[in-house]
């Protein structure tokens, strides 16, 4: 009789064996050579992936690394300095500064973009309204354009003859007008509320696929039980959006330590160095100041800065 995968299959006793006990059953298992065969399936689809990003993230990244023991200008010969540039990193005003600003750009990269995120899509998941469609679209539209684009529209719109001080003379506080972008009091906020404006769409997004996920039996129970909006928003959607808000702070916290495109198209990092973040610093380090082994030490911290503060993220998002 032929025998089923993954059934039990009784063997025959032997009539002349008497006294001896029937062997056991035998149990074919064929599920360890289908999942040993299945990884060997995705292994095979993820090698040309795993390759390119060898060859084009990681191979560049340890050059990187080997780069910063090295005192070099780019151009000349190297000098082994060990890791004297890391010592650079941490000690210099400049590049001090530069990490503080891109550590202070994530409270209006994910921190308000995510509360924002959270909280309009709530908003639309309740609204049954006609142009709630054509909300959404204007709230992910800043995800579509270029952040250097972007950067230029913001720099007209905070000049002094910008959209920004035409409005507040039209409102009667014409004396807080001022170079939004030039000012050293201003600047560092200016750039910071670009950055709002781009990661607010994408927080609502991905927090509205999130919300349409969340069972619409606990909203109903929560209301036969008499809860309002703000209580139902408070423990039914703030719980279910875990994973959604991991992955939108994952996200907008590493724009913000990457950000270089709204820097540089804004302020080029100045007034001064009010608005220095660690990319646009390694940008002048390396074509600028010719110090190229610092340029690398800062770009090697602030990657893996960037890796702890993620494993952290999802560490602390984890479903326990």
């Amino acid at each position: 009789m032929a025998e089923v995968p993954g059934t039990v299959v009784d063997r025959p006793r032997d009539p002349g064996l008497r006294g001896h006990r029937s062997a056991p059953p035998t149990r074919i298992t064929p599920r360890r050579a289908v999942r040993r065969r299945g990884r060997g399936t995705a292994l095979l689809f993820l090698a040309p992936a795993a390759l390119f990003y060898g060859l084009f993230v990681l191979l560049p990244w340890l050059h990187s690394a080997w780069i910063s023991l090295y005192e070099w200008d780019g151009i000349g010969v190297a000098t082994w300095v060990g890791f004297a540039n890391y010592v650079t990193v941490f000690t210099e005003p400049a590049l001090v500064g530069a990490f503080v600003h891109a550590i202070g750009f994530i409270g209006f990269y994910t921190v308000i973009p995510v509360f924002l995120g959270t909280v309009l899509a709530a908003i639309l998941a309740a609204s049954r309204r006609r142009g709630a469609g054509l909300l959404r679209t204007v709230l992910f539209l800043p995800q579509v354009l270029p952040l250097v684009a972007v950067g230029v529209i913001w720099r007209y719109l905070y000049s002094q003859d910008g959209l920004v001080n035409h409005l507040l003379a039209a409102v009667g506080l014409e004396s807080l007008t001022r170079p939004w972008l030039g000012d050293f009091d201003t600047a560092y906020g200016a750039v910071g509320l670009v950055g709002t404006w781009v990661a607010t769409g994408l927080c609502t997004i991905l927090m509205l696929a999130g919300i349409q996920k969340i069972d619409p039996a606990l909203y109903e129970a929560a209301r036969l039980d008499g809860a309002n909006r703000r209580q139902e928003f408070r423990h039914i959607t703030v719980p279910g959006l875990r994973r959604e808000v991991v992955v939108a702070t994952t996200v907008t916290m590493v724009a913000a330590l990457a950000s270089f495109d709204v820097v540089y198209a804004t302020t080029g990092g100045g007034p001064g160095t009010s608005t220095m973040v660690p990319g646009m610093m390694i940008y002048q380090l390396v074509f600028t100041a010719n110090r190229v082994g610092v340029a690398c030490a800062l770009a090697t911290v602030l990657s893996a800065f960037t890796v702890l503060l993620v494993a952290l993220i999802n560490r602390l998002g984890r479903e326990r």
